[in-house]
């Protein structure tokens, strides 16, 4: 263990670049060998870090509303290649910031370095983005459908969310006390989503050569731009739910103070997942419009994989593969909750959030026990909170909105870099580029823009029951709320208490050095 004196050194934060002093510290000097132990992500475990975030039940839940909001299969095919652009474009510009920044904590780490008047301002909106939104309860709902689906038990809102309220669990017992295991788990589900992707591609083959199990052959992939929708709130929330399907793409970011030589395994791992995941799904949805009417596609919900199975396959078929997409999703959430537990220790480990020496322990399993515990208990408040037949659409939207609002945020960092270089002292390995960075941000400002665009008639509203804006004002009200705490904790309590805070840098027992903030007396008179 490294000694006690580590955890004293302390660097203020430089106004110039707040990474400036770590440069002047000899890695050799603060590592201990807690360090090398720490560090359990390699190449392969980071490849399905990533893969098993992006894939989970986006490809296997969200192409029928696509397809049902786009219209034709023209479109929806063209949507889906615009994700994979975007998201290649994200891809770039977290791949420059992760290189430049190896730690944990991801945006949280680059919105810091960029955006720093007011002071502590986007650290306490960021805190609020992530600790109130439960991002593995959508896979989890998915969980619990497709489970339900292979035993042949009727689907209502009860059980549903009480079978997904198991996967969550599991995944947050296991990673939350025994994550060597939790990590092996992980990377067998991979390769178990690997597996029901190549077999839903090559069946996809042969259903196009009319080798299916209905009477009468699909012609949507025929028809073309037949039918395509002009409305823009439809191919906006089209497109949400395809960017939710590419969601992960920056998932080992979150984790770079656990990866083996960050900069290589990011290097290789990322663009790795990203391209094998971009190609995966364009022929998924080949597949699905191969063997599935437009009809029955168009209101398939969440199951259409296991609609596909039966079409292809039989109804035995469609059984038991479901249970394989039920895996595919406990693999998701594992991914999700093993990442994004480690996001809110961090936040808890420099004191932004409330019961932060609670929430920044590893006791007693050595693993962020508290930090995951935190997403789980929101992940399942988001489960149960909105209407059953709006629950999966309203979460997958909730969370890719904010996610929006923060990659617009990030590529404008980028590119205030871009423009003001001699502000900072940048070096990362890989470069993103001023285009790809401008790209990037205009994609997501069209997307945080749109969905207050009404739509032009009631049956291309995403939601049964719910105003078609509702995930948008939820969203912008998380970050309101992360406002309001910055002005309690930042400006109200510190005036009260007679103190100022301070972010300085501090050298962990770990041998991480990660920003903390602490109380700074002022004297009276």
């Amino acid at each position: 263990m490294a000694s006690k004196e580590h955890d004293q050194l302390l660097f203020k934060f430089n106004s110039k670049s707040s990474y400036d002093s770590i440069e002047k510290i000899k890695p050799e000097s603060i590592r201990s060998r807690s360090d090398h132990e720490s560090r359990q992500i390699g190449i392969v475990s980071a490849i399905f870090l990533i893969f098993n975030r992006m894939v989970g039940t986006g490809i296997f839940a969200t192409p029928s509303t696509i397809y049902k909001l786009s219209g034709s299969a023209g479109l929806s095919l063209v949507l889906w290649v615009v994700g994979s652009v975007i998201a290649a474009s994200g891809l770039m510009v977290y791949l420059e910031f992760g290189t430049a920044i190896p730690k944990n904590g991801g945006e949280k780490n680059y919105l810091e370095f960029v955006y720093r008047k007011p002071k502590f301002l986007v650290t306490a909106m960021f805190a609020s983005y992530t600790c109130l939104l439960g991002w593995a309860g959508s896979n989890s709902v998915v969980f619990g459908q497709y489970i339900l689906n292979a035993v042949n038990v009727p689907i209502d809102r009860f059980n549903q969310r009480l079978v997904g309220l198991c996967c969550i669990t599991f995944a947050f017992l296991i990673h939350s006390t025994a994550m060597k295991w939790g990590l092996r788990l992980q990377n067998a589900l991979g390769l178990i989503k690997l597996f029901i992707i190549l077999i839903i591609i090559f069946s996809g083959f042969a259903a196009l050569a009319g080798h299916i199990n209905i009477d009468q052959q699909p012609d949507t992939l025929q028809r073309g731009f037949e039918g395509t929708t002009g409305s823009a709130y439809s191919v906006v929330t089209a497109l949400y739910n395809v960017i939710w399907s590419f969601i992960g793409y920056s998932n080992a970011n979150y984790a770079l103070g656990e990866t083996k030589n960050p900069e290589r395994t990011l290097r290789i791992a990322a663009p790795t997942a990203l391209g094998l995941v971009s190609a995966f799904y364009i022929l998924i949805n080949i597949a699905y419009f191969a063997a599935v009417p437009g009809e029955e596609m168009a209101n398939s919900g969440t199951i259409i994989a296991a609609k596909y199975f039966r079409n292809v396959f039989g109804l035995s078929a469609e059984r038991v593969l479901s249970v394989f997409i039920a895996l595919s999703a406990l693999g998701n959430v594992m991914a999700v909750i093993f990442t994004h537990g480690r996001v809110v220790q961090e936040l808890a480990k420099e004191g932004i959030i409330p019961f932060s020496s609670l929430f920044a322990s590893n006791l007693p399993f050595n693993a962020p026990f508290m930090g995951l515990f935190e997403h789980w208990l929101m992940a399942i408040i988001i489960m149960l909170a909105p209407p059953p037949g709006d629950a999966y659409n309203f979460i997958v939207n909730l969370i890719a909105y904010p996610l929006s609002v923060v990659n617009m945020f990030v590529a404008l960092g980028l590119i205030y870099i871009y423009i003001h270089g001699n502000e900072f002292e940048w070096q990362p390995k890989i470069r993103a580029s001023l285009p790809v960075a401008v790209f990037f941000c205009a994609s997501n400002l069209y997307l945080i823009a749109a969905p207050f665009v009404s739509p032009d008639s009631s049956n291309q509203n995403v939601y049964q029951s719910l105003p078609y804006y509702l995930h948008a004002i939820v969203g912008i009200g998380i970050f309101a709320l992360g406002a309001v705490y910055w002005f309690i904790w930042c400006i109200v309590l510190p005036h009260l208490g007679g103190y100022i805070l301070e972010r300085r840098q501090v050298i962990g027992s770990d041998g991480h050095v990660r920003n903390q903030f602490f109380r700074k007396q002022v004297k009276a008179g």
